[in-house]
């Protein structure tokens, strides 16, 4: 049994299946393929895209998604194991993935991290509780990572550029009033590294680099595909040449859990914002983001409304890239 919890688990070859296959899916959105067949959605924190995409998505194709927020209107949730359970908490993960199991053919998670305390969110030991549990497949709606946003941005890229191997790729960090999770970041640096592109990780100082075991994969992926990883604190020397641009804000990890802190760095980075003179730097570049956006924090209204920004593209194509991780997930042919 395969779980969907991190692109790192997949090899290139099992992730362009499934891009064709959400391709397939794209051209026919309305079908019977999961006919019969069931989803539980986990939703610990809030959602949008996430939500809409699945639950329309296991609709058009026969199926059935059941939505649960716990804490909400499901029971609070353990994780950890061991715990003696005398806090908010009313049922642990064991028994949730048990019965969910039972009544479901698939577990969908969405787990941001705690933000106190990185050396133990860094481990995603939420998600990997519910994988250990279950008895089904089990997907990553976003941790520490986000794989389903990941291949939607390489759905994306395949559309309007063809093979990306090599191309020069640039994910810039952006101002943001607070410190945000690094889990889009993360992806982004994956797969763009695994699908070979020239990937340049920009962000203002050294602090605000990637934790390094995403680094390290990110390197691995770049030797094994025949692109390159490269970081950079000039706006100028990395958006040069530039063929697609990846915004996203994300914390110090150094500051991780101490946002007073971080923020004496961050306060001095507003010029990080996307705007028409950087992506007049570039060659042409597309620009994304995953969304949501805080308009003229992150990016200009300039660049947002702009024939280049395939934004929307990336957030249409969570619809059809979840379809496939379902259908794939499950075996079962578009």
């Amino acid at each position: 049994m395969k779980h969907f919890l991190s692109s790192t688990d997949w090899s290139k070859v099992e992730l362009d299946a499934l891009l064709r296959t959400a391709a397939e899916l794209k051209k026919q959105p309305v079908n019977k393929m999961m006919q019969g067949r069931s989803i539980a959605l986990l939703f610990l924190n809030p959602s949008l895209r996430t939500r809409t995409s699945f639950e329309l998505g296991m609709q058009q194709m026969g199926g059935i998604a059941i939505v649960l927020q716990p804490g909400k209107d499901a029971w609070g949730l353990e994780f950890n194991p061991g715990a003696v359970m005398d806090g908010e908490a009313e049922e642990h993960v064991a028994e949730v993935a048990a019965v969910l199991s039972r009544y479901c053919d698939l577990i969908a998670l969405r787990a941001f991290p705690g933000f106190l305390d990185w050396q133990t969110d860094r481990e995603d030991s939420v998600i990997k509780a519910l994988a250990r549990y279950a008895s089904v497949p089990v997907i990553n709606m976003e941790t520490i990572v986000h794989p389903c946003q990941e291949l939607a941005m390489m759905m994306t890229l395949k559309e309007k550029l063809g093979d990306v191997g090599r191309r020069k790729m640039v994910l810039t960090w952006t101002w943001h009033p607070r410190p945000l999770n690094t889990a889009v970041a993360n992806s982004a640096l994956l797969i763009g590294t695994k699908f070979g592109m020239d990937v340049t990780l920009l962000c203002p100082e050294p602090a605000y680099v990637l934790d390094e075991q995403f680094m390290q994969q990110a390197s691995a992926n770049s030797k094994a595909s025949g692109g390159s990883l490269s970081v950079s604190h000039s706006i100028e020397d990395a958006y040069a040449g530039a063929e697609f641009v990846y915004a996203k804000s994300w914390g110090a990890l150094s500051c991780y859990g101490a946002p007073d802190q971080e923020w004496e760095m961050r306060k001095h980075y507003r010029h990080f914002i996307v705007d028409e003179a950087k992506m007049k730097l570039t060659d042409g570049a597309l620009f994304s983001h995953c969304l949501p956006l805080r308009r003229n924090i992150k990016a200009t209204d300039a660049v947002m409304d702009s024939d280049y920004c395939i934004a929307i593209d990336e957030a249409e194509n969570r619809l059809h890239v979840q379809k496939a991780v379902m259908s794939g997930l499950l075996e079962i042919n578009s």
